[in-house]
């Protein structure tokens, strides 16, 4: 079978298997797994059941779709996802992607947890996804191309959609909190970068780093899915703090932002409710 069979297979597997079909998805991060818990009526389906679907190893995504409702709205989320430096290639990567593509998804909300570049960010900030760096330049769509995902070439001066960056600030804003906005660069990993990378990546006018995003962004956007990006800063990169960088204090301040990013998260997917009408 090719990707597109495959997508199709694995979306008319879960389409049998959830309430309602959802145009609104969510991909939870590193640590950032509780928005899930807030979906009613949900169907938990462990990613291990889904045709097809790759299978996350990184502690901190239990690899989980999740479909239910959000206040009136349907929506799918995954919690966790799967990363390169697992061993997957760029297509096993945005394979989630394409899946919520064939069942109907139309808006996707990609979350992570990223290292701050930019001096003035914190730990455990939310920050927009403004625009990224593909540092690897590892892309799901190269490669023979399926028409019936999208085009051969397609256009990302818009990756991250500016429709929902205004909607997401908004949001905040009724929360009591601003979003900042910032560069993301993807780097392989699984090792954290050196303090001479971070200082090359900020040359690069780079605000955040991080190990995913980027190709599931790539991949939605040549199903002309649009894509607002989160991340939480949950480290200072490498060179910035004195301390080593460790995957638990990633996943620690993940869980300190869970209920902020839930709420976020919640205004958000109710304004695109109320936008559609």
């Amino acid at each position: 079978m090719n990707l597109y069979e495959k997508a199709s297979a694995a979306a008319d597997f879960l389409r049998e298997r959830i309430p309602t079909i959802p145009q609104i998805a969510v991909v939870l991060g590193s640590g950032l797994g509780g928005f899930a818990t807030q979906l009613e009526n949900s169907v938990a389906i462990p990613f291990a059941e889904v045709p097809y679907f790759p299978k996350p190893t990184a502690p901190g995504h239990s690899g989980r779709i999740l479909c239910g409702s959000c206040g009136k709205t349907p929506v799918a989320v995954m919690q966790g996802r799967v990363h390169a430096y697992e061993g997957y290639s760029p297509e096993e990567v945005s394979f989630p992607v394409r899946v919520l593509g064939r069942l109907g998804v139309k808006t996707l909300i990609l979350t992570n947890a990223a290292g701050g570049i930019r001096m003035d960010l914190q730990q455990g900030q939310l920050v927009l996804i403004s625009d990224h760096i593909n540092f690897p330049q590892l892309n799901p769509v190269a490669g023979p191309n399926d028409e019936r995902l999208g085009p051969r070439f397609f256009d990302m001066t818009e990756a991250y959609s500016g429709r929902l960056r205004k909607l997401a600030q908004a949001a905040a804003q009724h929360e009591g909190f601003m979003l900042e906005e910032g560069v993301y660069l993807n780097v392989l990993g699984p090792s954290f970068e050196t303090p001479a990378e971070i200082r090359a990546f900020r040359g690069m006018g780079a605000d955040l780093v991080g190990m995913s995003t980027v190709m599931e962004t790539i991949a939605a956007r040549h199903m002309d899915i649009e894509v607002l990006g989160i991340s939480c800063v949950t480290n200072m990169a490498a060179g910035i703090q004195a301390e080593p960088l460790n995957h638990e204090e990633v996943l620690a301040t993940g869980r300190q932002v869970e209920e902020q990013l839930g709420r976020l998260l919640t205004r958000i997917v109710q304004a695109l409710q109320e936008q559609q009408g």
